[in-house]
């Protein structure tokens, strides 16, 4: 049986994730109204992986008896200034949900709740896969020097993120 303070934990982490597609959604948008549909490729692909994570929790919590609450989600911010703000926003969310995920880790320890512990353990390994996506992209914009001015430079960089969800560029390597 799970524990109540750890299903609130597990229902606010529902609601994280449900966040978190529709963050990715709109980042999609935003880069789809401006022209850069490589962009908008990398953050719409990314809105699936999120719901599989928000329906991984629910499943998991169904099966352990535990009570699901859907809770309202905030509309996600709608503007930036560039791709480049809208690229750490991104890596700033990601490191968001990677402490809130630790924290529920942390507590299903602390509670003895092994089960969940153990459940948690995907969601620890998923997550250093998106730190370790977006800290390269945010590495790839120092190391080339993009500002998020429009030009020659936002063409490789739509083409380096659209060639990111193909599978054709590595994060760590450019």
């Amino acid at each position: 049986m799970i524990k109540p303070n750890i299903i609130e934990l597990l229902n606010a982490q529902i609601t994280h994730e449900t966040y978190a597609a529709q963050l990715y959604l709109q980042m999609a948008m935003w880069c789809e109204d401006r022209g850069m549909h490589g962009a908008a490729t990398f953050f719409r692909a990314h809105v699936p992986e999120e719901m599989i994570h928000r329906d991984k929790l629910v499943d998991y919590m169904i099966e352990s008896g535990a009570v699901v609450r859907i809770e309202a989600v905030p509309a996600p911010r709608a503007e930036y200034d560039d791709l480049v703000e809208v690229l750490q926003a991104a890596y700033g969310h990601e490191q968001k949900v990677t402490a809130q995920i630790h924290k529920l880790a942390e507590v299903a320890l602390e509670e003895k709740d092994f089960s969940t512990f153990n459940m948690l353990q995907w969601f620890i390994s998923e997550q250093r896969e998106e730190i370790v996506l977006f800290r390269g992209i945010v590495e790839h914009i120092k190391f080339t020097g993009f500002t998020g001015e429009n030009g020659t430079a936002m063409v490789n960089m739509n083409r380096y993120l659209h060639r990111l969800v193909l599978g054709s560029a590595h994060p760590e390597l450019n």
